[in-house]
């Protein structure tokens, strides 16, 4: 069961592609790209549905998709890199919704990057690597009450492995309301194992590739009666071989763990995705940011945190306010050092902030108006008797841009 995220990209035996597996001669990880060879199949069909395919290109040339990978969910558990909050998870289906983009199937997407249909700029595609129990028991409630399609990216043998894995039961339910199956292998390999096996020559390692990957797409279709055509590279760890094999078993669309938004001209082979870590806000909020296009306004990313100890403003918080007051209840923290409460705030670096050492409550009233679109504050301090500094509490609020710049 993989618990860490290994983010290696090896970009190695390129010369080894047949012709065609992927034309254009280069391997791009979490790029765009403006040729369009590696994105566009082969379309067959009548005079008419070329040409509607031509149009639909030519309508989704601005078309940006921002793909989430989440991995393990809890309820009581303490977030880790691989694990979210149920309730932070929550929050971002809620950012989502309320930021107006618009969740669309994986089979949406496929047929978008055939350049069979058009979707909405700024579409999401929501991923769960691995089958996690955690994935019926926290997320998929949460998914279906928002009506979310999903996919989840499964490893042949942590299919019912164990009483942390998704069964087939699990699976089968979770199909039947918007859920849909890709490949993570067979046994989810880490890249040293990988590694090992490419020493051994290009015969044992295509053969490797091949189990790994074929074997993996056979028991999926055959267990859930599906044709699997996605395929997310296990800890994101890419070879010039596997490229080849992928196309041979019969997938068609490949993910990585690079960050990037999708369009019409990525490469199917290394679709770019935001991998979302429990440790790191900052990822949601820069996945669900969009530039303004010709077309579209820009997209301010959603604030989706949480700080041990009540904040004002709140974590995410929108404020038209360009002078507000910053406040931290520290009150459920005992044995606090008065002399060593400090307040930074983002523009203004250390502030002279007031504590109250009776109320353990600390705030500070920003003394010029608020500019940016996004402000960060830190409060830190020390408990009695102790040189060291506990761990910082973070968060970060938004200012209203129309507020933010009215004449004084």
């Amino acid at each position: 069961m993989i618990r860490s995220l290994t983010i290696t990209i090896l970009l190695l035996c390129l010369s080894a592609f047949p012709a065609g597996a992927h034309s254009g001669g280069s391997l791009l990880i979490g790029t765009e790209r403006s040729d369009t060879s590696t994105a566009n199949p082969s379309i067959s069909g009548s005079t008419t549905a070329t040409l509607q395919t031509t149009d639909n290109r030519a309508a989704n040339n601005d078309t940006r998709v921002t793909v989430l990978g989440y991995h393990d969910f809890s309820k009581t558990r303490k977030a880790t890199e691989m694990l979210l909050p149920t309730a932070t998870f929550r929050k971002q289906m809620e950012a989502i919704r309320d930021l107006g983009l618009n969740v669309i199937t994986m089979h949406d997407f496929m047929a978008w990057k055939r350049g069979e249909q058009k979707i909405k700029d700024k579409s999401v595609v929501i991923t769960i690597d691995d089958g996690w129990k955690s994935v019926y028991t926290d997320a998929y409630p949460i998914l279906k009450e928002f009506k979310y399609p999903f996919t989840v990216f499964l490893y042949k043998n942590y299919v019912g492995g164990g009483a942390s894995a998704l069964t087939k039961k699990m699976i089968r339910e979770m199909m039947e309301h918007g859920c849909s199956i890709g490949s993570h292998s067979v046994s989810h390999p880490y890249p040293s194992s990988v590694k090992q096996m490419r020493a051994k020559g290009a015969n044992t390692y295509a053969g490797y590739l091949r189990k790994e990957m074929a074997n993996s797409k056979k028991f999926l279709d055959e267990n859930f009666r599906i044709n699997v055509k996605t395929y997310a590279y296990p800890g994101g760890f890419v070879t010039g071989e596997m490229l080849p094999v992928a196309t041979e078993v019969g997938y068609e669309f490949l993910f990585t763990v690079i960050p990037g938004k999708t369009t019409m001209t990525t490469s199917n082979f290394t679709i770019p995705r935001y991998i979302i870590l429990g440790t790191h806000d900052n990822i949601f909020r820069n996945a669900t940011s969009f530039r303004a296009t010709s077309s579209t306004a820009a997209t301010d990313g959603a604030i989706v945190q949480s700080t041990p100890h009540p904040v004002q403003p709140e974590p995410g918080a929108l404020i038209s306010d360009r002078l507000p007051r910053l406040f931290a209840d520290l009150s459920k923290v005992e044995n606090i050092d008065p002399e060593s409460v400090t307040m930074r705030v983002a523009g203004f670096g250390q502030v002279p902030c007031t504590y109250n050492p009776e109320t353990n409550k600390v705030s500070w009233k920003v003394s010029r108006r608020l500019r940016s679109r996004k402000c960060s504050v830190t409060v830190q301090w020390r408990n009695k008797g102790s040189t060291q500094y506990e761990k910082p509490m973070r968060w970060t609020f938004r200012i209203n841009r129309e507020a933010a710049y009215q004449p004084q």
